[in-house]
């Protein structure tokens, strides 16, 4: 196996268990909030896991690049330069997905959980459009929900200082149900958002070996091997 070949394989594992963690994650979320809550729209939890940043982001977005990857260890697929861009044209996907997921986590880490929500505590609020997404602030991602010492939302404070962030940090612990919230909120999303950035690198290393590998092909020996 060249070296194309072994990176290829690798990133196939690796992604797998990517793609696992992210289902897994994502659908944690899902089943509480069917379960615990009368409806979906009374959810105090959040509800950007409907947009599926796990399972569609970092989930089906994401099979076709590991499944081209892992068909190299078996020596079907990726033996040959047009395995190898294939490879790395489907690792194209796997970005995109891997971005979705991220934006969607950091989307859902700025606003925090639907209890932090002064304005309406429903999902009916949630707006499942990709213009939340382009609308991303990065200078009031600040997470003051998660490390004040109440449930704030990001709008109650629009020009936070630095005193009172540290004045009134604090990390959030599992005694009332409001900080049970936020810890799961927080967990979930992060993760996902770990997941995105872990595909986006491993994404974005497989267009590049699947391109050297498209130029400089396979060894001799192993074509003839094969």
């Amino acid at each position: 196996m060249t070296c194309c070949e072994g990176w290829t394989s690798c990133n196939g594992f690796s992604l797998l268990i990517l793609i696992l963690l992210g289902v897994v994650i994502n659908c944690i979320p899902l089943g509480i909030s069917l379960v615990e809550a009368d409806s979906i729209s009374q959810n105090p939890i959040s509800c950007y896991e409907w947009w599926f940043p796990g399972i569609i982001g970092a989930g089906l977005m994401a099979i076709p690049a590991t499944t081209m990857s892992l068909a190299a260890r078996k020596r079907a697929c990726c033996n040959n330069k047009t395995g190898m861009f294939l490879s790395s044209l489907f690792s194209v996907i796997t970005v995109v997905g891997a971005v979705y997921c991220m934006l969607v986590s950091l989307q859902a880490l700025l606003e925090g959980p639907l209890i932090c929500n002064t304005q309406a505590n429903s999902t009916v609020t949630c707006e499942f459009s990709l213009k939340n997404l382009s609308n991303f602030d990065p200078e009031s991602f600040n997470l003051l929900w998660f490390f004040n010492g109440t449930c704030v939302s990001p709008t109650d404070l629009k020009n936070p200082t630095i005193n009172n962030m540290v004045s009134n940090w604090k990390i959030p612990n599992s005694n009332s149900e409001e900080d049970r919230h936020r810890i799961f909120h927080f967990s979930v999303f992060m993760s996902l958002l770990l997941v995105g950035i872990l595909e986006l690198l491993f994404g974005l290393s497989q267009m590049l070996i699947g391109f050297l590998g498209c130029l400089c092909g396979i060894s001799q020996r192993r074509s003839q091997i094969v």
